[in-house]
């Protein structure tokens, strides 16, 4: 097993400040990094500078003090360019350093510098799991947007990799920080309802059909066979059309890639790692899984370029006699018990007893700056070798478990899950979908035209 790495050093920081990174200049007086002396610093790499990275990832890394950017990777140029000019236009305010980061078009090229001590990655969902199994590979600390997988045995390999390699990792998702999750997880944690009786998980129904889409000319600026990872990731290649990929020289409008089954699962996967993700914490099942899964759902129409779920109902029962209603509605968990009901979403926790919103808990009232910022968790846990935390194995769990509803939608059947084997019960078609995503609708479940 590798010996775990060391906290960062004085003798991290002395390669930072050689020729190869170009953020940090070999001398810098010590007044610009305000109180977080440059020893104390983690070396950052993005892989991935679209919506999501330009408008959240980098603003709230670059609000952590002790956290350096120093090199950014993406196939599309613009984007690339956009990003690398947010990063250095704040380095010269904030800390009067006119070297810029370093940019690649190349994932290795970035996870090959010897200075970065961890990489965000917030690419498309088809790259996450080729991407973070490379980066721990290559000695980095892995943050890795949500969700993090695609199939089950991606999953297990990245918690694998993750522990044998004793690698930081994060899921890179905010619910479980937010002041309504961690209250939620404050009544449960202390058994304020008593017996749980019924828990139901909802997720927004905003993904949509799409005409048929005619092929289009790649643009100059983007490296379409590096974006689509043909031969290295599991997405069917398909011609370039813009409602395939992302919008053009623009950071604020939805991609279309996460509205098509080759490259993600939708809305199943997309806010189920975040809603039911935080039920499944609350209820300290994160590192289980269900024996029994139910569900139906609808595909758009046979035309539609757009092809995950509308619409899905997916019930999960667990060895506790527990069961889990997930289904697209709004985003929310609630949970029922013998003495009450709570309600958490992002912004609002509810519950029957006015005294429940009221009632101090550490977790609310006075918590480790860590546990308020998925970020600051992250690399609070670089930098002590603790886990975050939603660590790898969480990670891993919670993804699959999303997953193994869209199986259960996509085939139609109510499917029995062995813990011990970790396979579907008699059901090899099932089990085949484990190792290999779904890529297509199953026709018998679109919606007429």
């Amino acid at each position: 097993m590798a010996a775990k790495r060391p906290k960062v050093s004085r003798r991290v920081f002395l390669k930072w400040s050689g020729a190869a990174l170009p953020l940090i200049p070999t001398f810098v007086p010590s007044h610009v990094f305000g109180q977080t002396a440059p020893s104390e610093a983690v070396c950052l790499g993005i892989i991935g500078t679209g919506r999501q990275t330009f408008n959240v990832n980098i603003p709230q890394f670059q609000n952590q003090p002790d956290c350096r950017i120093v090199a950014l990777c993406d196939v599309d140029r613009w984007r690339l360019e956009q990003a690398k000019a947010r990063i250095d236009e704040f380095a010269r305010k904030q800390y009067q350093i006119t070297t810029g980061a370093a940019t690649y078009v190349d994932y290795h090229d970035l996870l090959a510098r010897e200075d970065i001590d961890a990489v965000l990655i917030a690419t498309p969902d088809h790259w996450h799991g080729v991407m973070a199994v490379d980066a721990m590979r290559a000695g980095k600390d892995v943050a890795l947007e949500k969700p993090i997988i695609r199939t089950f045995s991606e999953g297990k390999r990245l918690a694998e990799t993750a522990a044998r390699l004793n690698r930081i990792f994060r899921v890179d998702s905010e619910f479980r920080v937010g002041a309504p999750a961690r209250r939620a997880y404050s009544v449960l944690r202390e058994n304020l309802l008593g017996k749980i009786l019924r828990v139901k998980v909802g997720v927004p129904q905003t993904d949509v059909a799409c005409p048929p889409q005619p092929e289009m000319p790649v643009p100059e600026e983007l490296d379409y066979a590096r974006w689509q990872g043909a031969g290295v990731t599991q997405a069917p290649p398909i011609p370039y059309t813009l409602n395939g990929v992302h919008p053009r020289h623009d950071l604020k409008g939805r991609p279309g890639w996460m509205r098509r089954l080759n490259y993600c699962d939708g809305m199943i996967t997309n806010w189920g790692t975040h809603l039911l993700n935080g039920a499944l914490w609350c209820l300290g099942l994160d590192r289980s899984w269900p024996t029994e899964i139910e569900g139906t759902g609808i595909y758009p129409p046979k035309d539609s370029f757009w092809n995950v779920l509308l619409q899905f109902r997916v019930i999960y029962r667990f060895e506790n006699g527990l069961e889990i209603e997930y289904h697209t509605e709004r985003p929310y968990m609630r949970f029922e018990g013998e003495k009450g009901w709570i309600e958490a979403d992002f912004n609002k926790f509810q519950a029957s007893d006015d005294a429940l919103v009221k009632k101090s808990f550490p977790l609310t009232d006075s918590p480790p700056p860590r546990f308020t910022s998925e970020k600051r968790d992250f690399l609070d846990s670089v930098k002590s070798r603790e886990p975050t935390w939603e660590p790898a194995d969480v990670g891993h769990h919670v993804t699959s478990i999303c997953l193994m509803g869209h199986i259960v939608v996509f085939l139609g059947e109510k499917l029995r899950w062995d813990p011990d084997r970790e396979s579907f019960v008699d059901n090899p078609e099932a089990n085949k979908y484990l190792s290999e995503p779904i890529v297509a609708p199953n026709p018998r479940f679109q919606k007429p035209a």
